[in-house]
């Protein structure tokens, strides 16, 4: 998890690792296979998964289809290989390695969410959310795809009811607040936010999302501070 967590955390503007591509006649290593990832997850969240073709793909990796199949079996295998360790490296590094850094878990959702925005950057009003787009696609297609994005959603909400959890045991959530359910509306409001924001091309519906978030995190600490958008 940290080597996936290394890998998202170095991208540049296109959303591709800035990792070299292996040279011509290089025989497929491990960074070879990273590359690939990395590349096909860019074409994912341009194209969408249906919309990824290999051929584009290894042009733009300069690869050889015998690399291609020297790793993965398929297109399908390849998408799946993208979930479980560059989409999953994602969400840990953002809401599991980045929210547990902080002892107020309110201010810690709302700075994750922040730096899930940052690694977006321009591509958060033109592109979306990675997860998000690939489980609007591709969950009601193929039963692997949507049960392992099932699961990293269900692991980001588990990172958020966590931190929730353990505020409320040192006092600063309210005893009553149910942390799960509490992380599963907070969790689809941010997705929600980010949906519109692609959808109108800016930023607008997001900035409103965050100021009444802030406004529900006030009903959920115990002394009820932080109420005002």
């Amino acid at each position: 998890m940290a080597e996936q967590a290394n890998r998202t955390g170095d991208m540049d503007e296109g959303g591709t690792s800035a990792r070299a591509a292996p040279k011509a006649g290089e025989a497929p290593s491990g960074e070879t296979r990273a590359h690939l990832l990395d590349v096909a997850f860019a074409e994912m969240h341009e194209h969408g998964f249906q919309g990824l073709r290999v051929d584009v793909l290894l042009a733009k990796a300069h690869l050889t289809k015998g690399a291609f199949y020297h790793y993965f079996a398929s297109k399908t295998d390849l998408g799946l290989a993208v979930i479980d360790e560059l989409l999953a490296g994602y969400a840990d590094l953002i809401w599991g390695q980045h929210l547990q850094q902080y002892a107020d878990p309110l201010e810690g959702i709302e700075a994750s969410f922040s730096f899930a925005v940052g690694l977006l950057g321009p591509r958060l009003t033109t592109l979306g959310c990675p997860m998000n787009n690939l489980a609007q696609e591709m969950s009601a297609l193929d039963e692997r795809f949507r049960a392992r994005l099932e699961t990293l959603f269900a692991g980001i909400m588990g990172h958020i009811a966590t931190a929730l959890e353990g505020g409320r045991k040192r006092g600063l959530i309210r005893p009553e607040v149910d942390c799960e359910n509490a992380a599963t509306f907070i969790f689809a409001a941010f997705e929600g936010a980010i949906g519109l924001a692609k959808s109108t091309r800016n930023e607008k519906a997001l900035t409103a999302a965050r100021s009444e978030m802030r406004r529900y995190f006030g009903t959920l600490r115990a002394d009820g501070r932080g109420g005002k958008g």
